[in-house]
């Protein structure tokens, strides 16, 4: 284990990215709290598909072996057109490791490799407060009154109020001292709107997602299947030997807002999207387990153009994950990305938490949080500039969506190579 340090780290929002950059700055010998709002680990959404990209971050974070007992790898990809039946091969991780993880395994996974109490539950952060003088210090304030604040502010507000304003105070909770905020508060982030980025924007497209147990062996093997038709595409990727993850996407209809609060009726209008597709797969969503059904009737992504005009950063507040760069799901690049941002992140904090002369920690975390926003912005960047041109495609009308099988000649030239993550 490298060298502990007292730096308290806060990262709001324990889902994927809260839990991987807790773990990724444990690995370094960072101490951090993670403030999640619900009272126990929540997995939204039944499953996640785990790119190339998405098991080297893994790696680094040293679960993937773990993570791999619990998934089949995916070793082809078949698109359907559901009116002619014809075959087209699709590639699948560009020749890298893909496989389809449950949701709750990786949170289990993230969360049963940090220490004890890291995970602080039922804590809901409600504003924060930027120091207007320096954009250096900030305070964090929670549902139930709790403050959490830099060194520098504790000792201030103890030696001020405690000898001027002590009944003024008396019902306000200081906690852990804090140098850095960490937003990895989701789509609909708090930390967002300190840091500056606009409102994410969203798709006339919906997603419905759900898994289906077989008591024999599924017919899919270790293939990844797409079928297409008038718009409506479905595809499934297999978790195991029984179990099969299916997603898919349509237009967007007036009555999602209101079916997508009963998952019965998730299941009754997915099964009326796919009239006409093979008995198999409408089987499959006949045969769904109920409960891992999900539908999001807004599906919602940061506009590229942002993430290139807005800094990552302001003072010691950044972002991760979805809260910096929602993306949609078309490239199943959402999960993978996040990983990516926690090893990074955790990178550049623990090498620059020993900048001397540095008594508060701001001149450190202020270099890490600089360096962090230099290496990431062009990689979400192109990351997030493919999925809004599929995304869009997805929109648009018939003409633009005859040259979506083209964008797999200009991938590689959408994403560099060598925009890769780097090691921890």
């Amino acid at each position: 284990m490298e060298k502990s340090y007292e730096e308290k780290i806060v990262i709001v929002g324990g889902g994927i990215c809260g839990l991987a950059t807790a773990l990724a700055l444990h690995r370094k010998g960072v101490e951090s709290i993670v403030l999640e709002k619900s009272e126990k680990l929540r997995a939204t959404g039944a499953c996640i598909i785990m790119q190339p990209n998405g098991w080297r971050a893994l790696n680094q974070l040293g679960i993937a072996s773990k993570l791999r007992q619990t998934a089949l790898p995916i070793q082809s990809g078949h698109y359907i057109t559901v009116k002619d039946g014809k075959h087209t091969d699709l590639p699948v991780g560009n020749g890298g490791e893909c496989r389809c993880l449950r949701r709750s395994d990786l949170m289990k996974t993230l969360a049963e490799e940090l220490p004890p109490n890291t995970v602080r539950f039922g804590c809901k952060v409600v504003s924060i407060k930027v120091d207007a003088n320096t954009s250096a210090y900030s305070i964090l304030h929670l549902h139930d009154g709790t403050m959490l604040m830099p060194r520098v502010y504790k000792y201030f507000i103890y030696m001020l109020w405690g000898r001027y304003s002590i009944c003024r105070i008396s019902h306000i909770k200081v906690d852990a001292c804090m140098q850095v905020i960490i937003g990895c508060d989701g789509v609909n982030s708090v930390v967002a709107s300190i840091v500056g980025l606009n409102s994410s924007r969203h798709f006339s497209t919906c997603a419905i997602r759900g898994v289906t147990h077989y008591q024999t062996l599924h017919p899919f093997g270790t293939a990844f299947y797409l079928f297409d038709k008038d718009g409506v595409r479905l595809g499934l990727l297999p978790i195991n030997h029984n179990d099969v993850y299916w997603f898919l996407t349509r237009k967007l209809t007036s009555t999602d807002s209101m079916v997508s609060k009963d998952q019965r009726l998730i299941k009754d209008s997915t099964v009326e999207a796919i009239k006409g597709f093979p008995n198999h797969i409408t089987e499959m969503i006949n045969n769904s387990d109920v409960d891992s059904l999900h539908l999001t009737d807004q599906i919602r992504y940061r506009a590229p153009w942002d993430l290139l005009r807005t800094k990552f950063c302001k003072g010691t507040v950044t972002l991760a994950g979805d809260a910096l760069h929602a993306m949609a799901p078309f490239l199943a690049q959402g999960g993978s990305a996040s990983l990516e941002d926690a090893v990074v992140l955790a990178r550049c904090l623990s090498q620059n938490m020993g900048i001397a002369l540095d008594p508060t920690g701001m001149k450190a975390a202020r270099a890490a949080l600089d360096q962090y926003a230099k290496e990431r912005k062009m990689r979400v960047f192109w990351l997030s500039l493919e999925t809004f041109v599929v995304g869009t495609m997805h929109d648009t009308s018939a003409l633009l969506v005859k040259i979506k099988g083209k964008l797999e000649v200009v991938q590689d030239l959408l994403i560099p190579s060598h925009l890769e993550v780097k090691r921890v």
